[in-house]
């Protein structure tokens, strides 16, 4: 591709997005790449998903500061695509569009009382402890004794362990000071979990089942009844299962033998083949009704859980927290396929819901391949997306855009966005999290209202986004 430099805009800075920046400068040292996001902050789900207790994890975070940010990528955070500036306009400045915006909103059960006081999605309580600041102001009541959870992967992992923790391994992490506070107080002694399906076709990841299994002062209990599979399921994990579902199933087994702890002062209790068919309340939650199921495997040989006919058990408690899936939301101005929530693409490259050729167009993440795989899965998913674009400049399939200085996008962001964040207003962020950490012994005390976010990064920042050396 000859005439100016090759500019990239990527939509979302979180893990896919990074992933793509990434990949992107790697390949293409030549290319100016700029990350949307509307928050604050970048890194998506890095920040404001993975549990405070897996700071292994989060320091994935110092990986993409070095090679995205630190390799020239800009970051212009608290700017809204498809509200601050359109996609029209985004393909009148960019080579290229890549867009990593995930999946936004939470499956819906579709059962009465869903909606009553005291039930929550998953993600919103996630959000909340980690700081995200869309989610400071929520009050979650944790007066209750039990708690049900309602999916059994990895988020609801998550929250069982925000629940069971104790107040002093929360202090060493970097849980929102807000929920903090709140976790302190919490009268939480019990966490059912219900999940729809059998042990051996639970979502958690092996490692996130063994360390339910080792929380201090917490004994987590497994029916036998409810362990023992079914000729379908034992087929099944025999012909198809796979090394993770084995290992669940080892570890379930593992678990249902232990004698219980008496002494412990929390509980876990795993439920398998359980849906919930009812919440219950007068005003707000005050129990659950659950169907058992049964394993059987439909016309196109996958497993499905379908509903025994039997009376229903009834759960009492105070709180309700729903992890049953992701999904993505349209995107203004660009092509969204309804029945997956995602944006019709063929290896990244998005197209029309007819097959046509969306030319610049990408997508790379959850809106790429729905809300599936872990934070590994993207940096692969990335680099599919990013060899595709790579091929299209290298053949010249890419249309230069009709204002290609990076002074023209700088000057429409301006009139339009007051506080755009900088990468150098995100590093002054960063770096009063940290100190204000350093002062608690903790890995970072986070900012989580957005003035105040916009605040820390005003102190530093400079007035238009300025590319890093």
């Amino acid at each position: 591709m000859t005439g100016p430099r090759p500019r990239v805009a990527i939509v979302g800075a979180g893990p896919a997005g990074a992933f793509a920046a990434s990949s992107l400068r790697r390949s293409h040292g030549d290319v100016e790449i700029d990350l949307f996001e509307r928050l604050p902050t970048p890194w998506g789900l890095l920040r404001g998903g993975v549990a405070p207790d897996h700071q292994d994890i989060k320091r994935l975070a110092d990986t993409f500061e070095r090679q995205a940010l630190r390799r020239g990528c800009r970051f212009l955070g608290n700017v809204e695509v498809g509200v601050d500036i359109s996609h029209a306009e985004l393909m009148r400045h960019y080579s290229a569009v890549i867009y990593a915006t995930g999946a936004q909103t939470d499956k819906s059960l579709g059962i009465a009382g869903e909606d009553l006081p005291g039930s929550w999605a998953a993600t919103e309580f996630v959000a909340w402890y980690n700081g995200h600041p869309d989610y400071r102001d929520l009050q979650f009541d944790l007066s209750a004794k039990r708690v049900v959870v309602i999916g059994n992967g990895n988020v609801a992992a998550d929250v069982i362990r925000m629940l069971t923790l104790s107040p002093r391994e929360l202090e060493r992490t970097d849980v929102a000071d807000h929920a903090l506070a709140a976790l302190r107080e919490s009268a939480v002694e019990e966490v059912i979990v219900l999940g729809r399906r059998g042990p051996a076709q639970a979502a958690f990841t092996s490692a996130e089942l063994r360390e339910l299994g080792h929380l201090d002062g917490v004994d987590l209990h497994v029916r036998a009844d409810e362990l023992e599979l079914d000729p379908v399921s034992r087929d099944w994990l025999a012909d198809q299962g796979t090394f993770t579902a084995r290992t669940n199933v080892e570890l379930l087994t593992e678990f249902a033998a232990r004698p219980p702890r008496e002494d412990a002062p929390r509980r876990i209790e795993l439920r398998f083949l359980r849906s919930p068919v009812q919440i219950r309340g007068n005003g707000r939650v005050e129990s659950v009704d659950i169907g058992r199921n049964q394993i059987v495997r439909a016309d196109d040989g996958s497993l499905r859980a379908r509903a025994v006919d039997e009376p229903v058990e009834t759960i009492t408690c105070g709180l309700v927290l729903r992890s049953v899936g992701y999904r993505a939301v349209p995107l203004p101005d660009v092509p969204f396929d309804e029945r997956s929530f995602v944006l019709p693409n063929e290896r990244g490259r998005v197209h029309t819901p007819d097959g046509a050729p969306l030319n610049g167009v990408y997508a790379v993440g959850w809106i790429k391949r729905g809300p599936t795989g872990i934070l590994g899965t993207n940096k692969r998913d990335a680099e599919e997306t990013v060899s595709c674009l790579a091929e299209d400049l290298a053949t010249g399939a890419l249309v230069p855009p009709p204002e290609p200085d990076r002074e023209q996008i700088d000057a429409l962001l301006a009139e339009r966005v007051a506080d755009i964040v900088t990468v150098d207003g995100w590093r002054a962020i960063d770096r009063l999290e940290r100190e204000r950490g350093r002062d608690e012994r903790r890995p970072r005390v986070k900012l989580a209202s957005r003035d105040e976010l916009l605040s820390a990064a005003a102190a530093t920042a400079p007035s238009a986004p300025a590319a890093v050396a």
